[in-house]
């Protein structure tokens, strides 16, 4: 197991008062009426056990402690944000071991707040009398949680603000890339409780920025877009096709003949890398492939890959640099792992767009190349890899292998299934806390969490087919 599972978080001090949250049954039930009782996790304090007790039929939860004393103290936190904070559901039924007693047991309270869309988990706390505390791990039940990549889904979910629509809160071109992680396990997966995100995130940020998810980064704009089109594909909702086709536009708009063409990262400068311009080749793609009888779409995804293909960002080893320098020759700068699986879901969409079964050819080469350099012990490391989850670098994985995965499907043999399968199994046996959330390093070590790591670890279980 990783550093990530060790540890505990400080309970709350405080018991405010906390509004009662009713789903199939409401707060302080009867843990008696429970069908049953899995333990997922536990604690210690002063000699005494603390343990998390889950009704996975009803998704709720109970605490209890044992081995104690009388005046020791067991209760709940909830949380509706992945452990982060418990303002509104901390010291849920905190109960004191009763004259005479070695120990006691919450009510069940519910772990989510179906209502509220509130995603949460519980964690059990105890306390000596008068003395230290102690809080297990957080934990949920199995409701929408029965594979790997729907409790990977559901942890994801604990990041995505109810106030702002977004990810992490404020999360841009990274809340592009959770969104369309969540959309593909949907699709997957065929769980939908979370397809409310969709029509929420567009609703609510629709004229945010520069209006239909367009902004001075025409990268961000590819990110956008390519999630319009994964809405569009799972609900067949009109107005994400019509915005994917604004972010295209938008970002055809700043194709110049700066190195000869290709899309410039910014509006603000004419720099040329390669992120922006394998979106743009996925993005024109994928609307031509939607589009009957598009011939403008067409025109400029061959435009595209035409120039870039020779645009030498591609070096020699297969692999793809950050982008082009002053002279327009590559700048030999990183080859971030997104570089090299966008890629590859832009030219299968290519290849079904012009017929050309020879891209895929191409692709399986790029492919074939970057699944044997990007790896450190048999699995995905990112170039420089750390230990955090916050910040642009925890997205680009979750990017390469949904790429690589995109490939992988269209391929009549799968060739890079058991490296998917492979890297899937190394995060979920060494990457993962009982939340079900995931660190950096797939290959386990020290690390965080955040929902840059979780979008990236759910990209990697669909891809592997969950």
């Amino acid at each position: 197991m990783s550093a990530l599972l060790l540890g505990t978080a400080p309970a709350a001090t405080a018991a405010a008062p906390t509004a009662a949250v009713c789903n199939k049954y409401c707060d302080a039930r009867d843990p008696a009426l429970s069908p049953q009782d899995r333990v997922p996790v536990t604690a210690a304090v002063s000699s005494r056990s603390i343990a998390l007790h889950f009704d996975d039929t009803d998704a709720m939860g109970w605490a209890s402690l044992d081995n104690g004393a009388a005046g020791d103290r067991v209760w709940l936190d909830r949380s509706l944000d992945g452990g982060r904070t418990w303002t509104s559901g901390s010291r849920l039924g905190d109960t004191e071991v009763p004259s005479g007693g070695r120990g006691w047991r919450t009510q069940m309270y519910n772990v989510d707040d179906w209502g509220g869309q509130g995603v949460g988990a519980l964690r059990a706390c105890g306390q000596a009398a008068g003395g230290a505390i102690a809080c297990t791990p957080w934990a949920r039940t199995t409701w929408n949680a029965g594979s790997r990549s729907t409790a990977a889904a559901t942890a994801l979910m604990m990041s995505y603000d109810r106030s702002t629509k977004l990810f992490g809160g404020d999360g841009w071109w990274t809340g592009a890339n959770a969104l369309t992680a969540i959309i593909d396990n949907i699709r997957i997966s065929g769980m939908g409780s979370y397809t409310y995100a969709i029509a929420d995130t567009y609703d609510k940020n629709i004229n945010a920025q520069g209006g239909q998810f367009r902004n001075e980064y025409l990268d961000d704009t590819g990110w956008w877009g390519l999630a319009w089109v994964a809405a569009y594909d799972l609900t067949g909702d009109s107005r994400y096709l019509d915005t994917a086709r604004a972010d295209a536009d938008h970002m055809f708009a700043n194709w110049n003949d700066t190195c000869g063409g290709g899309v410039r990262w910014s509006t603000n400068g004419n720099y040329k890398n390669a992120i922006t311009n394998e979106l743009f080749l996925q993005l024109t793609s994928a609307l031509h492939n939607r589009i009957p009888g598009d011939t403008a779409y067409l025109e400029r995804a061959k435009n595209e890959w035409n120039w870039f293909r020779g645009s030498g960002m591609i070096n020699g080893d297969r692999m793809i640099n950050d982008g082009l320098g002053d002279n327009c020759a590559n700048n030999g700068q990183p080859t971030w792992t997104y570089n090299q699986g966008v890629v590859l879901g832009a030219l299968t969409e290519f290849a079904q767009a012009t017929g050309d079964t020879g891209v895929l050819t191409t692709a399986r080469g790029l492919a074939d190349a970057s699944t044997v350099r990007l790896q450190t012990d048999g699995v995905l490391r990112e170039p420089g890899e750390g230990d955090s989850c916050t910040g642009d670098g925890p997205s680009f994985k979750g990017a390469y292998v949904r790429g690589l995965g995109t490939l992988n499907r269209r391929l009549s043999d799968h060739p890079y299934a058991p490296a998917l399968t492979r890297w899937a199994n190394s995060a979920y046996d060494h990457d993962r806390n009982p939340l079900d959330q995931y660190g950096p390093h797939w290959s386990g070590g020290n690390g965080t969490t955040g929902y840059g790591c979780q979008q990236s670890a759910l990209d990697l279980l669909n891809a592997a087919g969950g």
